[in-house]
């Protein structure tokens, strides 16, 4: 279950502002919807990607004992 600022809220602050949790959260439910997205939808999923890879790599390993293996933003 996601706990944070809906979309609603973030759709008025700048990428650059939204925390990791939330760009990986919204980029997961974009993927899964995207057949379904409008254009300004769409648009949107493309500038999360982009803050995400404009932030650097998110896994860089395959986890161990102490981390995981792949980021959890729930």
């Amino acid at each position: 279950m996601y706990i944070g600022r809906e979309l609603s809220e973030l759709t008025m602050v700048p990428l650059a502002d939204w925390e990791m949790n939330e760009l990986l959260y919204y980029h997961h439910s974009f993927s899964q919807l995207a057949a379904y997205l409008s254009a300004e939808g769409a648009s949107l999923h493309v500038k999360v990607i982009h803050e995400l890879e404009s932030r650097g790599p998110v896994n860089g390993d395959r986890g161990g004992w102490d981390h995981s293996s792949s980021p959890i933003y729930d």
